[in-house]
């Protein structure tokens, strides 16, 4: 559909080779992208007028990042990183969608595989925007879902009394409590199973407040190693914490109140207890 000299001329004008992007590979990115612009076909001029339209840096590097090349992955996470960011604090000036933003690197660099390919979110970027502007949209769609699915886990209203009509219900203190209790056993069996390196990663950044870069010159590795590590570890704990709690006979149902509780008022949940070598001198 697009052919071999296009391909080559858009190749070099998107400096692909800078993130040793091939143009074989290229043209992959590129034909992914016309076949999502044109599920039912089109004609080879009206494809390189489209190619031609995109932004072809950004394709080639999120080509190489989804493709887990080092050098295109710490450009993108010391260029883009600031930009997302700033527009989490858009969304939410308390914070709430830095969470998301944070949640979104795994996500892109790929941590999980199917059928032995990783299974990079840049897979969908296909060139129509910029990189920025696809992230900022990608941020606030991931965000949004979190909103619904914190609102599925509360009650409906049985009535029309304004009592009624309260969005959620205050956890009783027992019940907080236990689930206090369930997450730091299951959060202390987690993180002790860890592997001592993320242990120290972990420690530094949420017990010691180091910065992702203070924290890679002291592991001597590249700030974005440190953030991909981070996001790797994080998803492994969670995943570990919800099978032990699975474990003790909580239904999805509670295990969801369980973390949500918990996420609202951590109460005595301590990480200097729970990583006792990461303490502030």
């Amino acid at each position: 559909m697009v052919g071999p000299e296009v391909v080559k001329r858009l190749h070099a004008k998107a400096a692909a080779n800078r993130w040793d992007v091939t143009p074989a590979r290229f043209a992959v990115a590129l034909l992914a992208s016309v076949s999502h612009a044109y599920p039912e076909g089109t004609t080879p001029d009206a494809a390189e007028r489209y190619v031609s339209s995109l932004q072809l840096e950004d394709l080639a590097l999120a080509a190489a990042c989804a493709d887990g090349h080092e050098a295109a992955w710490e450009h993108f996470i010391r260029e883009h990183r600031p930009g997302l960011y700033r527009a989490a604090d858009a969304i939410d000036r308390t914070g709430g969608a830095r969470e998301a933003a944070d949640g979104l690197y795994g996500e892109l660099f790929g941590l999980t595989e199917r059928d032995g390919e990783r299974r990079s979110l840049f897979r969908y970027f296909h060139g129509r925007s910029s990189l920025a502007t696809w992230l900022r949209a990608v941020l606030s769609q991931r965000y949004v879902d979190g909103l619904r699915r914190a609102r599925r886990l509360e009650p409906l209203p049985t009535d029309e009394e304004p009592a009624a009509l309260q969005s959620k219900q205050n956890t009783s203190p027992l019940e907080r409590a236990r689930f206090v209790d369930s997450i730091q056993r299951a959060l202390t069996a987690a993180i002790a199973r860890l592997e001592p390196r993320d242990r120290l990663r972990l420690a530094c950044y949420y017990a010691q407040n180091l910065t992702l870069a203070e924290i890679g010159r002291l592991l001597r590795e590249h700030e974005a190693t440190a953030s991909r590590n981070l996001a790797r570890t994080r998803r492994a704990i969670r995943e570990d914490v919800e099978q032990q709690l699975r474990q003790t006979g909580m239904s999805a149902a509670e295990v969801a109140e369980c973390f949500a509780t918990v996420s609202a008022d951590a109460g005595p949940l301590d990480l200097n207890e729970i990583l006792p070598g990461a303490r502030k001198k």
